[in-house]
Formats: C-alpha cells, sequence, structure tokens
C-alpha cells in the first residue's frame, strides 16, 4: 500500500510539470506574460521540493513499517513455535491426566514424590520405606523417632475430586463432594487400623500425605472429615505443609524427651535429699555418742585426778603415822565422809 501510493503522488507530480512545461512553453511567446511565467516557475521548483520532502518521508515511513513488519513476523514465527510447544505441553498433560487414573500408577506416583521429599531432609538411618508389620501390611514409610516409628502413608482420592471439579450444576458437585469425603475417610479407616500399632512399636498416631496441594485444601475445607481424621488419630498432610507438621511433631517429641530427663534428674534430686537426711541423722547420732563420750572421759579424767590426790594424801598420811607409830604416840584416824566413799567407789 504505500509503494503504491507512492507511485501515484509521483505520477500526479510529473503530470503537474508536464502541465506546468506545456504552459511554459506557450507563455514564452508572450513576453508579456513574463510575470506569470516566473511565477509559474516558483510554483514548479517549490512543488519540485514538497514533492522531494514527501517521497523522502514516504520513503522512511517504507522503511520503518517494513522493519515493523519484519519484526512482527519473527514475533509471529516465535509465537508460532510456542504455541507449538504449548501444544506438546498440553499432550503431556493429557498424558499425565491419562496416567492418573489408574488408583494403581497413581499411587505409585504419590509414593516416588514422598519418597523424594523425604529423602531431602531426614537420613537413611531415621526413614524406612516400605516398612512391614507383621500383618504383612506395608506403609509407604515409616520415620523413626525416640518416642516410637511414625507411619506416613500416601493417599491420592482422585476419581470424585475430578468429578466434583468438572460439575456444572451445584447438586451434581455437592453430591461429588460428599463421596469424595467418603472416599477419604475410607482412606483415614486404612490407615487408622494398619499402621497404627503401638505394640509393634508405632506412635500412636500417623500421618496422611496427599501428592495433591488442590485435592489436599478441598479435604481441609470438609470439616466433618477433619473431625473424623483427629479421632481416628490421622493427620493429612501435603507437599507443602508435610515438613512443618514433622518439625511440630518431632519438637513435640523432644520437648517429650526433655520433661522425662527432667523428672529422672527430680528423681535423683529426691533420692539425694533422701541420703542426705539419713547421712545427716548418722551423723547426728555420731555426735552424741561422741559427745557423751567426752563427757564420759571428762568425768573419768576427774574421778582419776580425785583418786591420784587422795592416793597422794593418803601417803602422806601414812609417813605420819608411822613417825607417830616409832615415837609411841597415839594414831588418830579420820573419818571417811559419805562423799569420799562415793568417789572412791566411782
Amino acid at each position: 500500500m504505500p509503494q503504491e501510493f507512492v507511485l501515484t503522488l509521483l505520477l500526479i507530480g510529473a503530470g503537474f510539470c508536464g502541465i506546468i512545461w506545456i504552459i511554459n512553453r506557450r507563455l514564452s511567446k508572450n513576453s508579456s506574460d513574463h510575470t506569470l511565467i516566473e511565477w509559474l516557475k516558483s510554483n514548479q521548483e517549490a512543488l519540485s521540493r514538497n514533492s522531494k520532502n514527501i517521497t523522502d518521508t514516504l520513503s522512511q515511513n517504507t522503511r520503518d513499517i517494513n522493519e515493523r513488519l519484519d519484526r512482527a513476523a519473527k514475533v509471529i514465527g516465535d509465537l508460532q513455535k510456542e504455541a507449538g510447544q504449548f501444544s506438546e505441553v498440553s499432550r503431556s498433560m493429557r498424558d499425565l491426566q491419562d496416567y492418573l487414573k489408574s488408583p494403581k500408577l497413581r499411587g505409585n506416583l504419590g509414593e516416588e514424590i514422598l519418597q523424594d521429599l523425604l529423602s531431602q531432609v531426614f537420613p537413611k538411618s531415621a526413614i524406612f520405606f516400605q516398612h512391614q508389620f507383621k500383618s504383612g501390611e506395608k506403609v509407604d514409610a515409616a520415620l523413626k523417632t525416640d518416642a516410637g516409628i511414625l507411619p506416613i502413608d500416601s493417599k491420592f482420592p482422585m476419581e470424585n475430586f475430578t468429578r466434583m471439579v468438572k460439575e456444572e450444576k451445584e447438586e451434581d458437585r455437592e453430591r461429588a463432594r460428599r463421596e469424595f469425603g467418603r472416599d477419604v475417610k475410607r482412606h483415614i479407616d486404612a490407615i487408622s487400623k494398619k499402621y497404627i500399632l503401638p505394640e509393634e512399636g508405632t506412635v500412636d498416631f500417623a500421618i496422611m500425605y496427599i501428592p495433591s496441594e488442590s485435592v489436599y485444601y478441598e479435604i481441609v475445607n470438609l470439616p466433618e472429615v477433619m473431625d473424623y481424621a483427629r479421632t481416628q488419630r490421622v493427620y493429612p498432610v501435603s507437599p507443602t505443609t508435610m515438613y512443618a507438621h514433622l518439625r511440630i511433631i518431632l519438637v513435640s517429641f523432644e520437648g517429650k524427651r526433655i520433661e522425662q530427663q527432667a523428672r529422672q534428674v527430680l528423681s535423683s534430686i529426691r533420692a539425694i535429699q533422701k541420703d542426705y537426711e539419713k547421712v545427716e541423722s548418722v551423723i547426728s547420732v555420731l555426735g552424741r555418742h561422741v559427745t557423751n563420750a567426752y563427757n564420759a572421759m571428762s568425768n573419768l579424767t576427774s574421778g582419776f585426778t580425785q583418786l591420784g590426790q587422795k592416793i597422794t594424801s593418803t601417803q602422806s598420811l601414812g609417813k605420819e603415822t608411822v613417825a607417830q607409830v616409832e615415837q609411841g604416840e597415839e594414831v588418830t584416824i579420820p573419818a571417811i565422809t559419805h562423799h569420799e566413799q562415793q568417789s572412791n567407789l566411782s
């Protein structure tokens, strides 16, 4: 369109120039019209300049338009390429949907996702996959904790959920929602009966892993299902909430372990207190015995000292008596008082 417009404008300009040239030839014969000829020449020059400017402008616009068209063609080509890739993605999504229609394949996919998530967080020594109980039942994952084995099983209830999403009428959607709730309750019952086995070393609750966030949030928005899960001690989690739930559980287990250790410490302190009281009683008795022995020793020492004094006085008395006897004097023997008798007996 721009090129045709330029050609048309050029033809018009050429025709106008031809007309001016013819008029100029005819008017050149008449010298009296010299002023008219000059005016026509000036108009011709102005028209030529304007034509050139218009031509240059149109050429520039044409180049700009061509460049824009080239860029648009490139963008359209890229869009077509991306549309082809999107078609591939759409086909892959349809293939995935067809794959997920099989409950067995869907369960395998959920188990693989669960194993991958747990392997990224917990060491191999703390997590066991396809852990088998004495009944022969196998749980998808078993997390070893201080409180016992925590069963984690993957469930993917899709049939009635998909029907609930696709239904257009509200009553049909509500009916599918009720069926979906019953499906989830059946999974909860299965996990509770098969995997919560304290006699085999498990804790008294289990985790139900839901691989799909949309399915999980639909379960969370069903109060009767969540209440039933709590009564059965089965707790649903999703890929984004599983880590938080496990973290809370492990922290609570650690708190219980610390509480048990604190109780043991308090029990040890009470035992030490009792031992202290026993030792204190023995020391008190021993102190009394030592005090009694000291008092007895003091009495014995005092009595022994008095006895020595009496012996000394008796010896001096004996010398005087012997002297008196030798001289023929009468000897007077002093009377012994009752106190002295008691002291001598002591």
